[in-house]
């Protein structure tokens, strides 16, 4: 018998996230072996009037696909897919790998190939044109990154996906307002010394329609704006490396000076295209119930008392002009626990280790949510 929680996750993601209408074509895409949710998507989207459609990726074999690519192969491949994203209504990616570190050995050439040539066509399709949401699942390789067995990942991972989106949202609608008034940002921190714009630029807060687990608020710096440094304190797993200790020193929008515990990987990485230098989006976390990184961006950035701060494409609802074949979001969390800092609006400080400071936005602080 399956697990009730796997059903009620997938009328979540099918109801709210997707908002699945009769006749609309549905692809779900499924990273891993464990097939429960897709098969339960499968009977909500029929239960929903829509039509499925299904893929199944296996890292392994795309790891073999990519060390012989060439620009022409992946072009092939991307036209195909691409049709096939152009004829769908709605997208779920349900992504358990196995393994998060399958593509570490695959050449430099080869991912860039494989991020212009291949992601970048298909899923900005996918971003633009249809009714999308990603999300993990739970297996033994997730369990170990969260330092749990695999049983207690499960739980977690369930009571961090079904949160109360609705009361979530509307805590959100505060913070939006303000983040479209701010123009200057000001973030310190450990290592870190940041100022930039967000004047002009929408907000658009995520309470589980793209990502499930969901929780953060997210806008866009002016591109040529930001100035100062950034010490990351979480580690992020990208194209399959680890990347820890990541320090980003800024002039008028782009980063010039990068380091890390692999510091020529990541500067391959930002020069992947001019855009990879600049960056496509700034968020702020607010998922209660995730409270520490387990290299995976989906929870990560979620995390409470954190924000993110992400080289690479801006978003199209958020477009500050920035075009890449990367989308890197990279996190910092301001709890106490983690070094602590700030952040100012225009000169007011409206977060401070992590918890929010003024009463129209204290709604999001965890104990509210």
């Amino acid at each position: 018998m399956r697990d009730p929680r796997v059903n009620e996750l997938a009328r979540l993601l099918v109801t709210h996230s997707m908002k699945v209408k009769p006749g609309e074509n549905v692809l779900i895409d499924l990273f891993g072996e464990k097939e429960e949710l897709a098969r339960a998507l499968i009977a909500e989207v029929y239960r929903a009037g829509g039509f499925p459609f299904y893929q199944v990726n296996r890292d392994a074999l795309l790891r073999a696909q990519l060390l012989e690519t060439t620009e022409e192969h992946m072009e092939l491949l991307a036209r195909f897919d691409y049709e096939r994203m152009k004829a769908m209504d709605c997208y779920v990616a349900i992504r358990g790998r196995e393994n998060i570190n399958e593509l570490a050995d695959v050449p430099s050439d080869r991912m860039k190939i494989y991020a212009e040539r291949y992601n970048h066509r298909v899923h900005e399709e996918r971003v633009n044109n249809t009714r999308w949401v990603v999300l993990r699942y739970p297996n033994p390789s997730m369990a170990q990154l969260a330092g749990t067995s695999t049983e207690g990942f499960e739980d977690f991972f369930f009571n961090v996906c079904n949160v109360d989106y609705g009361r979530m949202g509307k805590g959100m609608k505060p913070l939006v307002e303000r983040m479209e008034k701010t123009d200057r940002v000001h973030i310190k921190g450990p290592g870190t010394d940041l100022t930039f714009s967000i004047k002009g630029l929408p907000a658009i807060p995520c309470a589980g329609e793209n990502n499930i687990p969901d929780g953060e608020v997210f806008t866009a710096p002016v591109r040529d704006s930001v100035n100062g440094v950034l010490t990351y304190n979480t580690a992020t797993v990208y194209q399959g490396t680890k990347f820890d200790h990541i320090h980003l020193e800024f002039k008028d929008g782009k980063i010039v000076k990068a380091t890390s515990n692999e510091t020529e990987k990541l500067n391959k990485i930002l020069d992947t295209d001019e855009g990879a230098r600049y960056i496509g989006e700034f968020s702020l976390g607010l998922n209660p119930h995730i409270q520490h990184p387990m290299l995976d961006t989906l929870f990560d950035e979620k995390i409470n008392g954190s924000f993110h701060f992400t080289p690479g494409k801006a978003y199209e609802e958020c477009n500050n002009g920035n075009k890449s074949a990367i989308h890197w979001d990279i996190v910092n969390i301001q709890r106490s626990d983690y070094g602590g800092g700030e952040i100012y609006f225009d000169g007011e400080l409206i977060r401070k280790d992590g918890l929010f400071v003024v009463p129209d936005l204290e709604p999001l602080n965890p104990e509210n949510l």
